[in-house]
């Protein structure tokens, strides 16, 4: 995926300026930056999710910013897990999680029910594919969410903050299913603010402020020696060994 010259305003206020980046299949990009940068606007606008006022997002070399952009289509492609699960209170897990492939894709229910079950238990969910939302924690709901977006076989995975709404000892379980991910070889474009987290996944951090990116490099580098001073100074309020 490419992404050249974007720009996005809410009214007269710039959001996002004149970003331009790519990301290679396989690879990771973690988002670092600090609250209000754009960081969640500019995965909402990667998915359709917010109009852009100018530049081209390219998904295999084709624009997906024109009229005729079938959005139901690329978000099969470009999947995206956010902080609120949103998953329907009155379904088991199971049908919240076939409702796309089966409403949208006309897969098949044994075949989609089948590929659920596979990923349910790689999330170690299985025994709870009958249960509700109410009966599941926070952790397990946004594993359950992460599933409802890999069923749909996307080519990217963008996670906006999914650990934000968890209570700490919940985020480790979420964050593994994330590593397990990655080592699996899947494209992800994720947003956090755990950087250790972010340190370990990466293969590539990308800081934005003030809606630019103010640099793009080797998470070791970044953390180490960040090339800009705003890096630095957004560095210095966290607690973790640059070792």
């Amino acid at each position: 995926m490419e992404v050249r010259h974007l720009h996005k305003s809410f009214d007269d206020t710039p959001v996002l300026n004149d970003l331009s980046f790519a990301i290679q299949r396989g690879e990771v990009v973690v988002i670092l930056g600090p609250s209000g940068c754009g960081k969640s606007t500019l995965l909402r606008c990667i998915n359709g999710l917010e109009p852009i006022q100018s530049g081209e997002i390219l998904l295999n070399g084709q624009s997906i910013i024109n009229g005729k952009t079938n959005w139901s289509q690329i978000r099969q492609k470009i999947g995206m897990v956010f902080q609120s699960y949103d998953l329907f209170p009155h379904m088991t897990v199971l049908e919240n999680i076939l409702l796309g492939p089966l409403k949208v894709q006309k897969r098949s229910r044994q075949e989609a029910a089948s590929a659920a079950e596979r990923l349910l238990e790689r999330v170690g969910l299985l025994e709870k594919k009958n249960a509700y939302p109410r009966q599941l924690s926070g952790g397990q709901k946004q594993r359950v969410a992460i599933v409802r977006a890999l069923i749909m076989e996307p080519e990217i995975m963008m996670f906006d903050e999914v650990t934000a709404a968890l209570d700490p000892e919940m985020v480790r379980e979420v964050l593994d299913v994330i590593l397990e991910l990655a080592r699996g070889g899947m494209t992800m474009l994720i947003v956090t603010h755990e950087m250790q987290f972010a340190r370990a996944i990466a293969d590539r951090i990308m800081f934005l402020d003030a809606g630019e990116i103010q640099e793009i490099s080797a998470p070791d580098v970044f953390f180490q020696n960040p090339q800009t001073e705003r890096a630095r100074r957004f560095l210095s309020t966290f607690q973790f060994s640059k070792s």
